[in-house]
C-alpha cells in the first residue's frame, strides 16, 4: 500500500518504508487526533517513538524490547498521557526539549533524561534525526529532522508546523512572533522544497506547498 499519512483514531497505522528507515504514524484519542510515530532502524531493528500521546496499549502494540528512547516534542498534556505507561513497560529513555523537560516531569511524573539542545542528535540505530529548537508554541518545542541518504528529508515538527500554518501561540503576539521567525529561518531557510514533514495533529505535508504562503501567515498573526 503507498504511504499517505492519513491517519485517524482507532484505525490502523500507515507505515512508510525507507531504504533505511521505517516510519509508522498511528492516531489516537478522538478527541484530540494526536500523531505519534514509531521510527525504526531496518538495519538494527532499534526504536525511537515520537511522542508517547495517548492510549499506551496501541502504542506498545507498535513497540517492543528495540525501543530505545521517546522524544517528547513538547510540554503540552497532549502529547505525553501514555508516556509513564510506554516508559514503565519498555525501559525506553525520554528525551524532551531542555525548556520544556521540568514541566513534562511535573505532569507526568518521568524523569527526562536527555534535556535536548538545537543541533543535537537522536540516534536511531544506524539512523540519526537531528533536533530542531522551535520556540514559540512552547518554550522548549523540538522538531527531528532525518536526511534519508537516498532520497529527501523527512521532518517531525509536533505542533510548530502544519499544512497551512505554524502551531497556535494562543494570541500570544510575541509568542507568535518567534515560532513563525524560527520556522522560516531553521526549517525554510535550510531544507528543501521536497522535505516531507510529519506534524503531531493531521495530515502530512511538503515544505514546497506551503512556502509560497509564508508572507501571508506572517501578515495574518496566526
Amino acid at each position: 500500500m503507498t504511504y499517505t499519512g492519513e491517519v485517524a483514531p482507532g484505525d490502523a497505522a500507515d507505515v512508510r518504508d525507507l531504504p533505511h528507515l521505517t516510519i509508522t504514524k498511528l492516531a489516537v484519542d478522538e478527541k484530540m487526533s494526536n500523531n505519534c510515530y514509531l521510527l525504526q532502524c531496518r538495519e538494527t531493528g532499534e526504536q525511537v517513538l515520537v511522542d508517547a500521546a495517548d492510549d499506551s496499549a496501541a502504542l506498545l502494540r507498535l513497540c517492543d524490547s528495540r525501543l530505545a528512547s521517546v522524544v517528547t516534542t513538547h510540554q503540552h498534556w497532549d502529547h505525553h498521557r501514555a508516556l509513564a505507561a510506554v516508559v514503565e513497560a519498555t525501559g525506553a529513555q525520554v528525551l524532551a526539549g531542555a525548556p520544556d523537560a521540568d514541566a513534562i516531569t511535573e505532569q507526568t511524573g518521568v524523569e527526562v533524561g536527555t534535556r535536548l539542545q538545537h543541533g543535537d542528535v537522536v540516534r536511531v540505530g544506524r539512523c540519526s534525526l537531528e533536533v530542531i529548537a522551535l520556540a514559540g508554541h512552547t518554550p522548549g518545542s523540538v522538531a527531528l529532522r532525518y536526511d534519508d541518504p537516498e532520497g529527501h528529508p523527512h521532518l517531525f515538527t509536533g505542533d510548530s508546523l502544519f499544512p497551512g500554518g505554524v502551531g497556535n501561540t494562543f494570541g500570544d503576539a510575541q509568542a507568535f512572533a518567534t515560532l513563525i521567525d524560527e520556522v522560516e529561518n531553521k526549517i525554510f531557510g535550510t531544507l528543501p522544497d521536497e522535505t516531507w514533514f510529519y506534524p503531531g495533529h493531521g495530515n502530512d505535508g511538503q515544505l514546497g506547498n506551503e512556502r509560497p504562503h509564508l508572507a501571508e501567515w506572517r501578515e495574518r498573526g496566526w
